[in-house]
């Protein structure tokens, strides 16, 4: 027998909330089954066409019933990056391509030892497919987008479950759980395919400049041969180049450990002072065409949650931007001075990672709307100025020894004026310096008395320790007046 989902019954008499029955049956697995398609369409005033219903309760069972340990189903924004990965050309890796990037990471450590004294890692080149790059980077992607991710998905659950007519909330019963699950899930969903949508952009582990992935040392040589497209220069050229820079890298967040902990913190902080505009999300979740179910993925891709940033956020971001340029421009710098004598094409190919790390891809676009974060090195050149004026400056070692301690990097006013650093630098040393002198002469007693003063306390007393004449000492014997 069928059930009417408007008249339903649990077989005792007892009615049944249709809502409740159908998303159990959504959540049992049995998707349309003893629903009749044209009395819920009727009853829901969507199309009377089972297809496009049997496929909306598909999507919406998988938002639905896949397990979320938090607001966020990472989950399903696992299963949906790779399904993106591998919706386009994603091949398996060869043994000839694992061999060529091994080879071109072996020879690029080579030439890096000429122009920097941080030693090499000593890490094995990996080659990945795209895939391989979102298993190995997805769980860095979560930590930096796991502030804002909560955010949106709380506030989704709330517009969703505050804009749901009264009658409904009633039908929904035991089953209002599951759609606080909702907001998480679209967001998950979102989340997968905007990185999925990066696999195919990226050509190594550290080509957005944060290690995603840690000690690791990989090129992606589907997205190498993309990259070389249209170039005109040998595939060789290519590979070796990017080598460097995937080798430039890994020896920097490796030789300087505090580095990548400092620049995801930067990112995190950033990431955490986002806040989502509900406003926005309430009239989406009012206007919401059911026989439309895309609609808030659409709004997410568009970043319309997005507020403007707050004065902190403009610091912050101005931080976060400051760290990615010094990276980069380092990473620039030392890429440029080990391949020039080598690599005819260095130069050609140093202008074209310069433009596209400044513009970003329409997948790094895509996923900046959607969190509201943007990782790309606006102050590249700047910051590249700076490295090589330090080297001229300071020599080799003393450029890189500024990554001891993140108290000496350079500021965003340093990028201002690269030639100044030195100069700002020494200022504040001695500054410093000042400030120290003063705290040991307090720790050995040097202020507690004024200068020219006796440290015993007698400074009020005249010179032979007689009483200081204040006019109330008697003359020539005389008793004092009253």
């Amino acid at each position: 027998m069928t059930s009417n989902p408007l008249n339903p019954s649990n077989g005792d008499d007892t009615p049944k909330d249709p809502l409740a029955e159908m998303l159990q049956n959504l959540m049992g697995g049995k998707g349309m089954e003893n629903i009749d398609p044209a009395e819920l369409a009727k009853a829901a005033g969507l199309p009377d066409d089972p297809n496009l219903l049997a496929q909306m309760f598909s999507q919406v069972q998988a938002m639905m019933s896949a397990p979320s340990d938090g607001p966020v189903n990472w989950q399903l924004a696992h299963e949906n990056a790779r399904r993106v990965a591998a919706s386009g050309s994603d091949p398996s890796v060869t043994s000839l391509q694992s061999r060529e990037v091994d080879e071109a990471l072996r020879l690029a450590e080579l030439w890096l030892d000429q122009v920097t004294e941080l030693p090499a890692t000593g890490l094995i080149g990996r080659a990945w497919s795209r895939a391989e790059w979102v298993e190995e980077t997805l769980g860095t992607w979560k930590r930096l987008t796991e502030p804002v991710a909560n955010s949106i998905a709380n506030a989704l659950s709330t517009a969703m479950t505050e804009q749901m007519p009264e009658e409904m909330k009633s039908m929904m019963g035991g089953a209002s759980s599951m759609l606080q699950n909702m907001g998480g899930a679209i967001f998950g969903m979102q989340l997968g395919q905007a990185i999925g949508a990066l696999s195919a952009e990226v050509v190594s582990s550290t080509d957005i400049g944060v290690p995603l992935a840690d000690l690791e040392m990989a090129l992606l040589p589907a997205n190498v041969a993309k990259f070389g497209t249209g170039l005109s220069l040998p595939e060789n050229d290519v590979r070796l180049f990017l080598a460097v820079r995937e080798a430039a890298h890994a020896r920097l967040f490796v030789q300087v450990p505090w580095l990548r902990g400092h620049l995801l913190g930067a990112i995190e902080a950033y990431a955490r002072g986002i806040h989502i505009d509900t406003s926005r999300i309430e009239e989406l979740a009012r206007d919401l065409d059911p026989g439309n179910p895309e609609g808030i993925q659409e709004a997410l891709s568009r970043g319309v949650f997005m507020p403007q940033r707050t004065p902190a956020q403009e610091q912050a971001l101005e931080k976060l931007e400051t760290a990615l340029a010094l990276v980069e421009g380092w990473v620039d710098e030392l890429t440029a001075a080990a391949t020039e004598n080598v690599l005819p094409s260095a130069s050609a190919l140093r202008e074209t990672v310069r433009r596209r790390r400044a513009t970003g891809g329409p997948a790094e676009h895509a996923f900046s709307s959607l969190v509201g974060l943007e990782l790309r090195p606006r102050r590249l050149r700047e910051a590249a100025t700076l490295w090589a004026s330090l080297k001229d400056e300071r020599g080799i070692d003393g450029r890189d020894a500024i990554w001891k301690h993140p108290d000496l990097l350079p500021t965003a006013e340093d990028l201002d004026d690269p030639q100044g650093f030195s100069a700002r630098r020494k200022l504040a040393e001695a500054s410093d310096s000042e400030v120290d002198d003063a705290l040991q002469k307090l720790l050995s007693g040097g202020f507690d008395t004024l200068d020219g003063q006796d440290p015993a306390g007698t400074a009020e007393e005249g010179n032979d320790g007689s009483e200081p004449d204040d006019g109330t000492q008697p003359e020539n014997g005389a008793a004092p007046k009253d």
